[in-house]
């Protein structure tokens, strides 16, 4: 196994081509990706039809499949009703994911709003258990679930955070995304040792065979202090903003781990995603001479 790279969602460069989603995956494999993040940012509106489609195109060029469930899902809300909708958005994009042929859904925490980060994250940890067993319930106990690392500093979902949210079950999978943990830690990503100490959180908390196979965000994020995250930028077009992916795709290639990498550039999501795989690549061969 190794580490599999895609886009999240279409690129510019896929949408001056091609009209329908349902070409995503033979157009990655074309151009040598092979990985795709299906997004439900703004809610779960996948037709029966297209889901077809996709999922065949995606099985006859070898693209894997992973789902981003909906912003706006807050399992952190001291407001039961939200908290009580997270779970059906949930719900609903296992349903989704299953119908595509998408083995894991990327899952937002929310913000702490008014309460303790221990509050709000003992209010994530009930709702997360409640929509793990009501998906098991309705057979979709073979999907995933990866809450995301967050980028504004106000938001649930730093390293520590995520980590405990995985603990809750043993198919939970972190989505480490190194742009937003960056951002939240205005420009504290500097090279391989910070990357190598969040490599080592995830092994020590949640077992070498999780890390193997951790599903991962990157992006250059602007950021501000002492908000966090702005806006997602491009490679091409970061200025001082990082984080550096090299250092990290070199200890990706180093320890023989085997992540989903999803590259979250505004725009060139594709072309970055691409630039990380040949990283890698580079990376594996020096280790293999």
């Amino acid at each position: 196994m190794s580490a599999r790279f895609g886009p999240a969602g279409n690129s510019d460069s896929f949408s001056k081509l091609f009209k329908s989603t349902v070409k995503a995956p033979g157009y990655l494999k074309e151009i040598g990706l092979d990985h795709y993040e299906y997004q439900c940012g703004r809610g779960v509106k996948v037709s029966d039809s297209l889901a077809s489609e996709l999922r065949s195109e995606a099985i006859k060029n070898g693209i894997t499949l992973s789902l981003h469930a909906p912003y706006f899902i807050s399992l952190s809300s001291i407001e039961k009703e939200k908290r009580d909708n997270s779970i059906r958005y949930i719900i609903e994009s296992c349903d989704a994911a299953a119908r595509i042929g998408a083995d894991r859904i990327v899952i937002h925490s929310g913000s702490c709003a008014k309460l303790s980060r221990a509050e709000a994250l003992e209010l994530a940890k009930d709702t997360l258990l409640c929509a793990r067993k009501q998906a098991i319930e309705m057979g979709f106990e073979h999907i995933r679930f990866c809450p995301e690392t967050m980028g504004k500093v106000n938001q649930l979902g730093d390293l520590d955070e995520v980590l405990e949210l995985c603990l809750l079950d043993e198919s939970f999978l972190p989505c480490v995304d190194f742009g937003h943990l960056n951002a939240r830690s205005f420009g504290g990503i500097k090279g391989s040792e910070e990357y190598e100490q969040m490599l080592n959180a995830i092994g020590n908390k949640l077992g070498s065979e999780r890390l193997n196979c951790f599903h991962c965000h990157f992006s250059k994020i602007e950021f501000t202090v002492p908000g966090g995250e702005k806006r997602h930028l491009t490679f091409d077009n970061c200025g001082v903003y990082g984080p550096p992916y090299e250092p990290l795709m070199e200890l990706i290639a180093e320890k023989g781990l085997s992540p989903v990498i999803i590259c979250e550039s505004a725009g060139t999501q594709t072309e970055d995603a691409l630039t990380m795989k040949k990283c890698y690549l580079s990376s594996v061969k020096e280790e293999t001479i």
